[in-house]
């Protein structure tokens, strides 16, 4: 018997947009020239094309109403063609503990890990705690409803 599927009766549910860019940009993907190559450094660029098209579908998908979403297309949109330019994770940290040390003691309450999750949602940087928190929610779910997807199309396609 067939189960209750909210989605298929709400085509403007977060996860049905979701899904039809999701779907609609992995089959641009597909279409691009591939590579024979297995290589790890294919298999990398591979891996990231997908997640870029996954994070630009869910931020498309919940469109500029929320902060996090409007700094991830922001991010997208000026992200630079190579990926040799990124500063590593080392690099990143080193960063963050001068600015934390200067800016994370000043704040009253949850300091530290309000610091860490502002460098986890896109745009947190400029939240205060409360809207950072709403966001976080948000971001979360949306986060949730991509990895439910994304299995489901795996299931599919899995023999």
């Amino acid at each position: 018997m067939n189960k209750y599927n909210p989605d298929r009766m709400n085509p403007s549910s977060l996860r049905s947009r979701f899904t039809t860019r999701f779907l609609r940009n992995l089959s641009k993907i597909h279409a691009q020239k591939p590579s024979s190559s297995s290589s790890p450094a294919e298999i990398f660029r591979r891996y990231r094309r997908i997640k870029v098209a996954a994070d630009k579908s869910m931020a498309y998908s919940v469109r500029s109403r929320r902060t996090w979403s409007r700094a991830m297309l922001w991010k997208l949109r000026t992200r630079p063609c190579s990926t040799s330019i990124r500063k590593t994770r080392h690099e990143k940290q080193n960063k963050n503990r001068t600015t934390t040390a200067t800016t994370g003691e000043d704040r009253v309450g949850f300091g530290v890990e309000a610091d860490e999750l502002r460098e986890l949602v896109p745009g947190g940087e400029a939240m205060d705690l409360c809207n950072l928190l709403h966001e976080t929610a948000h971001y979360i779910k949306c986060l949730t409803t991509q990895v439910q997807v994304m299995k489901k199309i795996a299931d599919f396609y899995s023999p």
